[in-house]
């Protein structure tokens, strides 16, 4: 299969066939533990690459995974250039998304980046400049766009089973391990835009709109070593059109949970676990005081996402979750941070958004099983 040829005008040439050659870019522990494996499962994509500065990472995983280059990231930009790869996943922190995208972008090669999209709304516009300028793909690694489970949910929401859906909760906890980076006070770390963006973009797409105004709180325990730096968890509120409301709360400090709550003038949904990779979903639909649940088979949500990706290089058409949805979380985070800074309701630059997640999105693809681990431990003490 030959390369695909690049244009410095107009980026690369769209592919008429497979499989897309992706990079994977940070090897900490949800790339090990969720997008390697996921490649097997994901018929469209080769994994061709990996990048880190652990060279023990590098040996062991390329000898696992039969990947052609195995490279240091100050190799980065050379690599790309040599079109030996078509797009890259970028599995960084935080703070280096913004950076790692617009190097591919400039290489015209596509991205697939993780959430949060950046640290700053400003960072998020310029990936989607850079992107748009190359003429290349540019996806933001929602997993949950392609599970049956939350787009069911959708579906039962925005097809009128709880009459006028009026207000959300949501909790997404867990306990954090004493050594791992996100404790540090590195401006994108915390339980907000850690776990907290998987509550703000459930919320979104339940009720398929932009919040206008939040309000937030954070607190910490003092005698607790692991939030020396970041907040141990935070709970906000946000306002959307129509007078509804959602809340959530994130934590680092509390036991394991992960789930969401929509209630409507007719009825109840609780979608518990809702944001899991490791164990099947359910639903709890009580209308009229009659209780229905469904559990949905577990599948591999990163391969599907690959997958999704894949069909948008290979057919030149527009992935969404797109940088725009990146940029409207990353909006929403910063408001909430101000406002839990402040002590005041804050306003959102909300990104208009009329491509929302639904089920003809949903991938099913077959979990894989465990991964082995390199130098990477578990970001949750269970």
């Amino acid at each position: 299969m030959s390369s695909a040829g690049q244009d410095p005008e107009k980026g690369r040439t769209p592919r008429k066939e497979g499989p897309i050659r992706i990079a994977v870019v940070g090897q900490g522990y949800f790339a090990q533990a969720s997008i390697l494996p996921a490649f097997g499962e994901a018929p469209d994509c080769e994994l061709v690459a990996l990048f880190s500065d652990d060279s023990t990472k590098l040996d062991v995983l390329k000898a696992k995974y039969d990947v052609p280059h195995a490279l240091a990231y100050d190799q980065y930009d050379e690599f790309l250039r040599s079109g030996a790869a078509d797009a890259v996943y970028i599995a960084l922190p935080n703070d280096k998304h913004c950076d790692f995208t617009v190097r591919a972008a400039a290489a015209g090669v596509h991205v697939l980046c993780e959430k949060p999209m950046a640290v700053t709304s400003e960072e998020c516009e310029r990936m989607i400049a850079a992107c748009a300028e190359a003429n290349v793909k540019l996806m933001i690694a929602y997993r949950l766009h392609f599970e049956e489970g939350n787009m069911a949910a959708v579906e039962l929401v925005q097809g009128g089973k709880l009459g006028e859906p009026r207000f959300i909760t949501a909790a997404f906890s867990q306990q954090v391990t004493d050594d791992n980076t996100r404790t540090e006070a590195k401006q994108g770390d915390g339980p907000l835009y850690d776990i907290g963006i998987y509550c703000i973009n459930a919320i979104r797409y339940l009720f398929r709109a932009e919040p206008t105004h939040v309000t937030a709180i954070a607190a910490s325990r003092p005698d607790d070593e692991r939030f020396r730096e970041i907040d141990e968890q935070l709970t906000a509120t946000l306002l959307f059109g129509g007078g509804r409301i959602a809340t959530f709360v994130c934590s680092f400090g509390a036991t394991k949970t992960g789930w969401y709550e929509v209630l409507g003038t007719d009825g109840r949904l609780r979608v518990d676990p809702a944001f899991t990779t490791s164990e099947p979903l359910r639903y709890e639909l009580t209308v009229d005081g009659k209780a229905k649940t469904k559990k949905f088979r577990q599948r591999d949500q990163v391969a599907g996402e690959l997958q999704y990706f894949a069909s948008c290089v290979l057919n030149d058409q527009a992935p969404e979750p797109s940088g725009e949805e990146g940029l409207a979380d990353v909006r929403i985070l910063e408001a909430i941070a101000e406002a839990a800074r402040t002590g005041e309701r804050a306003a959102v630059r909300a990104v208009p958004r009329d491509d929302r997640p639904s089920s003809a999105q949903v991938q099913k693809r077959p979990t894989h099983g465990k991964a082995p681990l390199v130098n990477v431990q578990p970001p949750s003490r269970h």
